[in-house]
């Protein structure tokens, strides 16, 4: 029952986010301001008015109130939740809720288009998505390790409180990310509702082992390299290759070590690696080739400085409550 229940929401995320299309004829009706270069987002209305920004801010604000008060109460009764083979009374409202603000917001883009990137910064949406993928390496690592399978061990001691408290920060960075974009149908759009739509799913189905599963953890790990791929091709920018090698790196260095493959597997996937790589960059310049260290550079520099704070903050709570 529970990956039947599993199948059936990744099933109606894909016809929900096909759905979107339906909206094409409304939303060419939809002037759009010139683009003004990398920190403009282009698809907001020129127009925004109290109703527009109140349904918007409306329903990112009730969203996330729902989502949270949802990770409180199963953090709160986990004893009820103990079997983690089956779907609970809990994953189902979960599960429910997110098709009805799927369904608010399909409504609001149709009537009123306008969405949180009206009043906040457009890097704002993407940064908090990176910084979720690099609270998973975090969690991930003593599972893993951060590097070729090692190095995990120095996050044993923080997991436990990212495992409690890493669901309030995923679910406003993905509950935030929704409601920043309209329901626009470009490709980059539609893929990025669809991923969207799947991380709701997986807070949906908290303290159950789909939700620890680490093929479908790693899967949605991974799909951030194709959209970031998809948006840059479709934005026609030339530097593609830094999301594609970029996060392709990251699951060579570290999260195809959680699968439990062969060492002969791996070595295959790296030698894969190597060669698309200098098939790409042969043609592309080897001027160039920085780009594909600035993504893996980033997310493990952001690892250790986050970890070196939340070490640094239990160290300091310590010592308070012994004073």
């Amino acid at each position: 029952m529970l990956y039947k229940a599993w199948s059936l929401a990744v099933m109606l995320a894909a016809l929900a986010t096909a759905g979107i299309l339906l909206l094409e004829s409304q939303l060419q009706q939809v002037i759009l301001l010139p683009d003004q270069g990398a920190a403009w987002y282009f698809w907001k209305r020129t127009d925004p008015n109290f109703i527009s920004q109140g349904t918007a801010w409306g329903g990112y604000i009730t969203h996330q109130l729902f989502i949270w008060g949802i990770i409180s109460w199963a953090q709160k009764n986990r004893e009820k939740l103990s079997d983690r083979s089956k779907m609970h009374v809990i994953n189902w409202i979960a599960l429910g809720g997110t098709a009805a603000f799927g369904l608010m917001h399909f409504i609001q883009t149709a009537f009123w288009y306008d969405g949180l990137a009206q009043n906040v910064s457009v890097f704002s949406s993407q940064a908090s998505v990176i910084l979720l993928l690099v609270v998973v390496l975090m969690i991930e690592a003593p599972r893993r390790g951060l590097f070729f399978g090692s190095g995990g061990k120095k996050f044993i001691g923080i997991r436990p409180f990212l495992i409690r408290y890493h669901g309030y920060y995923f679910s406003w960075a993905v509950v935030y990310t929704f409601w920043f974009h309209p329901m626009e149908t470009t490709w980059g759009h539609l893929f990025g509702f669809f991923y969207t739509f799947l991380l709701m799913i997986q807070a949906g189905f908290i303290f159950t082992r789909v939700h620890t599963n680490r093929w479908w953890t790693l899967t949605l790990e991974v799909l951030v390299l194709f959209h970031g791929v998809v948006v840059a091709l479709l934005a026609g920018q030339e530097f593609w290759p830094m999301f594609l090698f970029g996060f392709l790196m990251m699951f060579i260095v570290t999260q195809m070590h959680g699968l439990g493959l062969s060492k002969l597997t791996k070595w295959l996937l790296a030698a894969l690696f190597i060669f698309a790589l200098v098939f790409v960059y042969s043609d592309r310049g080897w001027s160039q080739i920085n780009e594909v260290l600035r993504i893996p550079m980033i997310d493990y520099l952001l690892v250790f400085v986050l970890a070196g704070l939340i070490l640094l903050t239990k160290k300091l709570a310590r010592k308070a409550r012994t004073q």
